[in-house]
């Protein structure tokens, strides 16, 4: 893109910002293909490790944005990733808002919220999968993603005691 890692980072992430329906989770996929398969600023090992420490944090789920551009370029590469990030969707969310209201019964309003649902759910399992590649090392652990996935959908279990499970596994030396 460019040879400023500052521009690409605020080129790739305001460019993603607009293609993230249902968060930053759902740019996940792309995030990783450009900071690991395209420009290589990081293993697949440290960008599952960047999520891993953006979900255990404090705060919204955008952070992984944050870490990546602290990763490329030291505290301006996180200001300007993060304010990529958020700039274009603050704005289109902030124009859309004005006249989404005055269109709430509206039969193309309901069907366009109604399609973004499957849309969102289907970039956010794209991002798990993703995700899965990126941190299951070993069959162990790709077993305990499999079962940790089966437990999620068929009970109602808290996660957190799935995570203190996951936990466990890894202080035991199994992942």
């Amino acid at each position: 893109m460019n040879d400023s890692p500052l521009l690409t980072l605020a080129g790739y992430f305001a460019l993603l910002s607009l293609f993230a329906v249902g968060g930053a989770n759902a740019a996940i996929p792309e995030m990783h293909r450009i900071a690991v398969d395209v420009m290589h600023w990081m293993s697949d090992r440290q960008f599952a490790d960047m999520f891993a420490i953006a979900q255990v944090s404090p705060g919204p789920n955008i952070i992984i944005v944050t870490l990546i551009g602290y990763h490329v370029a030291g505290f301006p590469g996180a200001a300007v990733a993060t304010a990529a990030m958020c700039g274009p969707t603050c704005l289109v969310a902030f124009f859309v808002a004005r006249v989404w209201g005055r269109f709430k019964d509206a039969r193309w309003r309901i069907a366009i919220q109604a399609g973004l649902v499957p849309v969102s759910l289907g970039l956010i399992a794209a991002s798990a999968f993703v995700l899965a590649r990126a941190a299951d090392n070993t069959v162990y652990a790709g077993v305990i993603t499999a079962i940790t996935v089966a437990v999620a959908f068929a009970t109602r279990m808290n996660p957190l005691w799935i995570f203190a499970a996951g936990g466990i596994l890894g202080l035991a030396g199994w992942l």
